[in-house]
């Protein structure tokens, strides 16, 4: 049985699949001609030979292959030989039978490659390889990879967009399920970011690209989908680099089986030689190869079909060891859209003065937070171009004559008119921007983010299964513990700086034990690298979805007791599947030694433990 879950191309499977119901006919046949003849008459032996040769020329093409590239005998080889042996002894009908089932259940192994690939791969059919150019007024319809950043592309109604861009003429309802999993069609206007790979459902839109076709976030996701394929698990390595000493050993006691017993005269020749060959059949570690792959890719599988890309069989090993959940606030546990609930200000200042100065300053940041204050200022307030300075982590500094006005975390003198306001404001939960003046406290902006839906079953889910959730925020210490209150978190981090939260995950590893953090992104990036396992949501920064070893493509948290829990019957399946496999092998050879098994016994003990093994593993396709 084959260690290397490479997929194969459909028409190659379908011609190994004909080509082994041959051999197999052909086998039949033999054995019927057999009971007529005898097993040793030309003709039967032919009849076996042919079928022997159609049943083994896939398998002894792939081992022979793999032996030249890696320069060591594998199992395809073992059971080569064992069947060659079984020709040599004159037992043609049990050498036929070796290869046959030998046969059969590769190819099982290869349609449980597939099928577990299959989803992964489904997540690659998402983005079309064609765009409609538009150029001077002219369309002409162009191959996606000739585009360049500033080419404009039309999408017509129904179409899918080929292309990461903005928007420059119309507007439309946008299906963005195949990147997000939301399946709510968004509506988008100009200047709107789009993404290849979604749809548009409305009404005809004209595109400006602003990425080149190779930073799409889609061409992002195939990357991270073939990686993901190919990046073996620790287990999965570990057998690999034991398989070739495995079958020298196999080898080498097939052979002291064949000289020593002779030799003492304790077995006659021949049946030396047949337990020799009995040796090569049982020994050989074919269950065990396939102990760990098909079920790590149906797990890949199932996590791919509920919007969970994981990068590869390394990450979902080590979630089954997962301690602590350290989760970020804003656009993790809450929805990431705060929005304004009370605007202070000291009545002893001007409120229109106020309300020009900040929104001049929160104007200029990139902070979700800002974004919520120019909005509600918008019809309130007059921009005045102004040079503020921008203090990572606090918020905004701007110089007026001999003023100064900072809006964000600074520390402030307490007003008493205010204080007591902010107090309650913190105890409901809401995140807090100060207003200062010269150090002096002269107003605040409270807003509110609410939690995303099911936050608090959620976290019900992780504690069930022994996990540790732990809030992460920048909010001051009310806020943060009432939020924590409200989803039912007991342990929470507060006022960290986007530069100290790596610190904090490290001390979450060293308290805990293995730890998975999850953020939306643009200051998650070194905490998501430093944490066991690093979680972004799909609609988190283009740096986040590097950094993560799993990325929620439907944003959506529950997501995360779904996943442990995944991952744990995942490694109880290879648990499982080892065990049995190595039990099998250890039994047939013990026997080997005190009673002759007979060859067709061996072979169906053999491979029928190993066919048994893949479906095991594919059980992981349909876990919940």
């Amino acid at each position: 049985m084959h260690t290397h879950s490479h997929a194969k191309p459909e028409n190659e499977l379908l011609i190994e699949t004909i080509v082994v119901s041959i051999s197999i006919l052909l086998t039949i046949v033999a054995y019927i001609m057999q009971n007529y003849l005898s097993e040793s008459s030309p003709y039967v032996v032919t009849v076996y030979g042919v079928a022997f040769l159609l049943g083994g020329f896939f398998k002894a093409k792939e081992g022979i292959e793999e032996t030249i590239e890696n320069k060591a005998l594998n199992v395809e080889i073992l059971m080569i030989l064992a069947a060659i042996s079984a020709f040599l002894i004159g037992n043609p009908s049990e050498g036929a039978l070796l290869i046959m089932i030998f046969a059969v259940s590769g190819i099982l192994e290869g349609y449980a490659t597939n099928k577990s690939k299959k989803e992964l791969t489904n997540l690659l059919n998402i983005s079309p390889d064609h765009a409609t150019l538009y150029k001077d007024g002219e369309e002409t319809v162009v191959d996606v990879s000739e585009l360049k950043v500033g080419d404009q592309v039309i999408v017509k109604v129904g179409d899918s967009i080929p292309v990461d861009g903005k928007i420059i003429r119309g507007k439309s309802s946008i299906n963005e399920a195949a990147i997000t999993g939301e399946s709510m069609p968004v509506l988008k206007d100009l200047n709107d970011t789009v993404y290849a790979g979604t749809f548009n459902l409305t009404s005809p839109i004209l595109i400006e690209i602003t990425t080149s076709p190779e930073d799409f976030v889609v061409s992002k996701i195939i990357n991270l989908v073939k990686d993901a394929q190919e990046n073996q698990g620790k287990r999965q390595s570990l057998l690999s680099r034991i398989e070739k000493w495995y079958v020298y050993s196999v080898i080498a006691l097939a052979i002291s089986w064949l000289l020593i017993p002779s030799s003492f005269g304790w077995l006659p020749w021949e049946e030396a030689i047949y337990r020799a060959t009995v040796v090569l059949v049982v020994g050989s570690p074919c269950a065990l190869m396939a102990s760990v792959a098909p079920s790590m890719l149906s797990a890949l599988s199932n996590a791919a079909r509920h919007r969970i890309l994981i990068k590869g069989a390394y990450h979902l090993e080590t979630l089954s060891t997962i301690k602590a959940v350290v989760m970020d606030k804003t656009g993790t546990i809450t929805e990431g859209t705060p929005t304004v609930v009370e605007f202070e200000i000291d009545k002893s200042y001007n409120e229109k003065d106020i309300y020009d100065i900040v929104y001049s300053m929160e104007k200029l940041s990139s902070h979700p937070l800002a974004s919520a204050i120019t909005s509600y200022l918008e019809d309130k307030a007059t921009y005045t171009p102004s040079k503020v300075t921008e203090e990572p982590g606090h918020g905004m500094t701007l110089k007026l004559g001999n003023n100064t006005y900072k809006v964000g975390k600074f520390e402030y003198i307490h007003s008493h008119l205010l204080s007591p306001k902010l107090v309650t404001a913190q105890e409901k939960g809401y995140s807090i921007v100060h207003i200062i003046l010269n150090d002096q406290l002269v107003g605040y902006i409270a807003l509110n983010d609410n939690l995303r839906p099911g936050i608090k079953k959620m976290i019900e889910r992780l504690k069930s299964q022994g996990i540790k959730p732990i809030l992460l925020t920048g909010d001051n210490e009310k806020t943060a513990k009432t939020i924590a209150n409200l989803a039912g978190i007991d342990e929470v981090i507060f006022n960290a700086l986007p530069h100290e939260k790596k610190k904090y995950v490290d001390e979450v590893k060293a308290k805990y034990g293995p730890t998975f953090m999850v953020g939306d992104g643009i200051n998650d990036a070194p905490a998501l690298a430093s944490a066991d396992i690093g979680a972004s949501m799909g609609s988190g920064t283009d740096l986040s979805i590097e950094t993560a070893d799993i990325i929620f493509m439907n944003n959506n948290l529950d997501n995360i007791p779904k996943l442990l829990h995944l991952a744990k019957e995942n490694q109880k399946i290879i648990l499982q599947n080892m065990l049995f496999s190595t039990l099998v092998i250890f039994l047939l050879l013990v026997f080997n030694v005190f009673i002759k098994i007979p060859l067709p016994f061996g072979v169906v003990a053999h491979e029928g433990s190993t066919i048994l093994v893949i479906l095991n593993g594919l059980r992981m396709l349909i876990k919940k």
